[in-house]
């Protein structure tokens, strides 16, 4: 197998001026991310492989095939560059798909660089979008809305805080990626001070590498009021593409991702798109964005909350929509030109069923709630079943019945009040 993986790689990399003999992609991930990633280049016709378990989603689509492992488990991130060395491919562009591969593609250099391409900010760049700190000190710097952040680097100092500071404030963690690794949560809701502390000492406790941690301001209003605003920059700086939409439902709540959205005009994001301009500007971003703005009703703004720096959930309905970036991501890492999309369907729906259900089950709960949630999933389209690649939905829900039948859910944190703690998967 190793062998015809090799022939391959030769085959497809001996002339990269032909469209039929490109460089393979190869995906960075195991996650929906990385599904909707390489269904979006299989229909594109991009030769791809797929850095993941067999047991993983992506591994079930007709579109997969295995990137060769050496030795029995797959790299970490950090592992990247001694990966890539031992590759038997001339070139291969990488896509990453989570925040940690994309820092690790981000801070490759050298001949890796060039010899694994990809369309991905410098790795300083994917350290300020990723880190929540340092994310809130460059809109500051920038003039862009965002919600009120703190920082706080003890025990101390949070106790030290008068109460008010804490009042519609929640714990967020500089690096939502390692927190949740490590304590099994991304975030909290608070009720005051002395409910920050009792986490915090909580987690402190059990080693979770509880400080430094942010408070941010939780600003008010339903799913509704987010916006999505995604696309890409090419390595220029000009934004080739976006497409925006509006959150209808959101799981977990009050905080967590879309479970269905709408596709809106862009006409009716025009600010934030302005402010993500002034971003790009500043940084020099390069890549597939996602960023999630949140419409205050205090002032009428949108505040922006976060950048993931890379492709995200609903990256493949963004390619059904007729706004292919992954295709652009690719085209631009091998510096082959790549043309501007300026329209999509607007109305266009898209569900994660499986989340979308569970955020059902929170806010209208019984039989005529049920029926409601049926009712509003008509012309909606469904982020993981597609019928020219069912596979990977069946096994999504084969998975998922068998461990609500054979196991139950830990608790994350026995020792909070889980009555008044909000636990967010964000």
């Amino acid at each position: 197998m190793q062998l015809a993986w090799s022939a391959n790689c030769t085959a497809l990399n001996m002339d990269t001026n032909s469209a039929d003999s490109r460089p393979p992609a190869l995906i960075l991930g195991s996650s929906l991310t990385a599904l909707g990633v390489l269904r979006s280049l299989g229909r594109a016709g991009i030769p791809t492989y797929s850095l993941c378990g067999p047991q993983e989603l992506p591994a079930k689509s007709r579109w997969y095939q295995a990137a060769p492992r050496q030795g029995k488990n797959i790299p970490d991130p950090e592992e990247l560059p001694e990966y890539l060395r031992g590759l038997p491919a001339q070139r291969m562009v990488l896509i990453p798909c989570s925040d940690d591969w994309a820092r690790a593609v981000g801070y490759l250099s050298g001949d890796l660089r060039t010899q694994f391409p990809a369309a991905v900010a410098h790795g300083s760049v994917i350290d300020v979008m990723t880190d929540k700190w340092l994310f809130a000190q460059l809109l500051q710097r920038e003039n862009v809305p965002h919600p009120t952040t703190l920082r706080v680097g003890s025990l101390e100092e949070l106790a030290a805080l008068p109460e008010a500071s804490f009042q519609n404030m929640f714990l967020k963690p500089l690096d939502s990626q390692t927190f949740s690794a490590r304590s099994g949560t991304k975030a909290y809701e608070l009720t005051g001070r002395d409910h920050a502390l009792q986490i915090m000492r909580a987690m402190q406790a059990g080693g979770a590498g509880a400080f430094p941690i942010l408070l941010q301001e939780f600003i008010p209003g339903p799913a509704s009021s987010y916006y999505l605003v995604d696309g890409f920059v090419d390595s220029g700086g000009c934004t080739r593409a976006v497409i925006a939409r509006r959150r209808h439902r959101q799981y977990p709540i009050p905080f967590g991702n879309s479970t269905l959205s709408e596709t809106i005009a862009g006409a009716q994001v025009e600010d934030p798109i302005q402010q993500l301009s002034r971003i790009w500007k500043a940084t020099g971003y390069r890549g597939i964005f996602d960023a999630e703005f949140k419409l205050d009703p205090r002032d009428g703004r949108y505040k922006l909350v976060e950048i993931n720096p890379r492709p995200w959930w609903f990256i493949e309905f963004a390619s059904r929509c007729g706004v292919e970036l992954c295709r652009m991501a690719y085209l631009d890492a091998l510096g082959l030109p790549v043309e501007s999309v300026s329209q999509y369907p607007v109305g266009r729906r898209c569900v994660y069923m499986l989340y979308d259900f569970n955020s059902h089950r929170t806010t209208d709960p019984g039989i005529a709630g049920f029926a409601r949630w049926i009712r509003s999933l008509r012309k909606t389209e469904d982020i993981v079943y597609c019928g020219d690649d069912p596979h990977p939905a069946i096994f999504l829900i084969g998975s998922k019945l068998k461990k609500a039948l054979t196991t139950r859910a830990p608790r994350t944190q026995p020792s909070l009040d889980r009555k008044k703690t909000t636990l967010v998967t964000r």
